[in-house]
């Protein structure tokens, strides 16, 4: 159960790290359908608690907006 626990922090953490870089590295929309696949994997190997908490650091996430300069580079490269 220990090591259960440590693996799912993790991937907890892994899957913050994945939405977090792309945000930075993604459009809106791309990177909202990034969330929501991150999501959909994630809800069968996290807690509930940990898949709550993954769901609002998304959340938060989402409702960020992206700095003017990297969204004009990010259109640029379209």
């Amino acid at each position: 159960m220990q090591g259960e626990v440590v693996l799912s922090e993790q991937i907890l953490q892994a899957c913050k790290e994945l939405i977090d870089d792309a945000k930075m590295g993604c459009a809106d929309l791309v990177f909202k359908e990034i969330c929501l696949e991150i999501l959909s994997r994630a809800r069968s190997v996290l807690t509930e608690k940990q898949f709550k908490q993954l769901v609002a650091h998304a959340a938060k996430r989402m409702k960020e907006k992206v700095p003017f300069e990297i969204q004009q580079e990010l259109m640029a490269h379209r």
